[in-house]
């Protein structure tokens, strides 16, 4: 297209691929987002534990941080509450067709077993990037797995049987809830 002062101007093509490219971190503080919006649920992405030792003030606006330290290892990544009960889960990508278990550390799993064990909710978020699929598996479905096997990582045929596959939608827009309603108040897999 020519324009008056003979500059040439170029549009881009844009292609929208859905979701590819977002993380299910992203995904899932929007979830939680709409679920606080539409007063479903309480749930945040708990903050790293960290200690600052040196920050760089050149104003007020624009402090950077130059250097911290973990205080502690982090539990899990996301807390809150839904119908009464305490939920806390752990949300991973994997770009392979399993599940490497060292993406789960020690602490994690004490804490997640606590969680069960004084009747909160305690699960998994797994998304498997090159297939664009997300399931929710219950943390002790992951537990009994680990006490089971010898395996170093859960096979996708495992999680995809074992677990529940959360469709992506506008909104919200990874519905795990869904799913936990049906885990926890309906009883069982549909």
């Amino acid at each position: 297209m020519k324009y008056p002062t003979g500059i040439k101007q170029q549009t881009k093509k844009v292609t929208n691929y859905g979701n590819r490219g977002m993380s299910l971190e992203e995904d899932i503080n929007i979830t939680n987002a709409y679920y606080r919006e539409q007063d479903i649920a309480v749930i945040y992405k708990k903050p790293t534990p960290i200690t600052i030792t040196k920050v760089d003030y050149p104003n007020r606006k624009e402090a950077v941080i130059k250097e911290a330290y973990f205080k502690t290892p982090s539990t899990t990544d996301y807390n809150g509450i839904y119908r009464e009960k305490y939920i806390d889960f752990e949300a991973k990508e994997t770009k392979q067709n399993r599940f490497p278990l060292s993406n789960i550390h020690a602490h994690q799993i004490t804490h997640m077993k606590q969680i069960i064990r004084h009747g909160g909710i305690g699960f998994f978020i797994i998304r498997f990037t090159q297939k664009n699929e997300t399931y929710l598996l219950e943390g002790k479905t992951l537990f009994e797995f680990i006490e089971r096997e010898t395996r170093k990582s859960i096979p996708y045929t495992y999680i995809q049987e074992k677990g529940y596959r959360i469709s992506e939608k506008l909104n919200p827009r990874i519905d795990y809830l869904t799913w936990i309603d049906k885990i926890c108040f309906e009883g069982g897999k549909s």
